[in-house]
């Protein structure tokens, strides 16, 4: 019988995971697998979770949203860990899932990975930190942060929502210098993204990311007056804002590598996570990573 090791977050996405358990170790057994779980929680290192896994392991299983993968992430780099992973979206944001196409329903989505050939996809290095989807810095990127865990738990993607708002009642430009083989940049931004996915707090920003194209995809909202920022957000919610933009309010491009640098004091987010101080240092690792249930089309 082949073994699994199911790493879950309880208390991401309202706990969503709790209520779903039962079906997943259920459906496991119906076909033929071991499922062995382990719950993450702050007591104890993340180192074990990874006690006993050896090549008798057919993948790693991880239930959460974006954080919990990107710490999963990071500790098996760390551990050099080089087994495929499935994913289950049980978090309160799962960009990178939904960027893979991985279906919200619990028992479709391990049947995708039982039934899936395992695929190879980048993830990201920023300084020493690895991340699955996004690392950000300057408005709106620390707001996972600041929201209290008991109160994103209890309200879900609306605390997002609600922290948004307060943030852009308060602008707030950065200046910062960007350097890489495609773009020199020195100037004054309210926003930067540099995405391995897609999407950001189910945001569609980056809709010509790919994961496996051994590029990131640079994000930069420019600093500019409240007014011109109207055709913007406009694009942005019709899913344009890509494909036609002023070089005046924003800069897009991809790159293997990126230096930015930043002297003002601001808190970097990698998958909803603290990221590293500036300056950054931020490149693809092609195929990094092996991904079971990724629906390519």
């Amino acid at each position: 019988m082949k073994k699994v090791k199911l790493i879950y977050n309880p208390n991401s996405g309202e706990k969503r995971i709790i209520s779903v358990l039962d079906d997943i170790i259920k459906v496991y057994q119906q076909n033929n697998y071991m499922l062995i779980p382990y719950r993450l929680n702050k007591e104890e290192h993340i180192s074990k979770a990874f006690l006993g896994i050896d090549d008798t392991y057919d993948h790693l299983l991880l239930a959460g949203g974006d954080g919990t993968v990107d710490i999963v992430l990071n500790s098996m780099k760390e551990f050099d860990i080089n087994i495929p992973i499935g994913i289950l979206p049980t978090g309160t944001a799962n960009d990178f899932a939904n960027a893979l196409k991985i279906p919200w329903d619990v028992k479709d989505a391990i049947k995708d990975i039982i039934n899936s050939t395992s695929k190879k996809v980048d993830i990201g290095k920023i300084n020493d930190k690895y991340f699955i989807n996004v690392a950000s810095a300057g408005m709106f990127t620390d707001v996972s942060q600041k929201i209290n865990p008991d109160f994103k738990n209890y309200m879900g993607k609306v605390s997002y929502y609600i922290a948004g708002i307060e943030e852009a009642l308060h602008l707030r430009k950065f200046k910062i210098n960007v350097h890489s083989k495609e773009v020199n940049y020195e100037g004054d931004m309210y926003l930067m993204l540099v995405f391995n996915g897609k999407t950001a707090g189910n945001i569609n920003l980056a809709y010509k990311a790919e994961v496996d194209d051994g590029y990131l995809d640079v994000i930069i909202f420019k600093a500019m007056p409240i007014p011109k920022s109207i055709p913007m957000l406009i694009n942005i919610l019709k899913g344009e804002h890509l494909d036609h933009y002023n070089e005046d309010e924003l800069l897009y491009f991809k790159t293997k590598k990126v230096l930015i640098e930043c002297s003002d004091d601001l808190i970097t987010d990698i998958d909803g996570e603290k990221g590293p101080d500036f300056p950054l240092n931020i490149e693809c690792i092609k195929d990094g990573i092996e991904i079971l249930g990724y629906r390519k089309d």
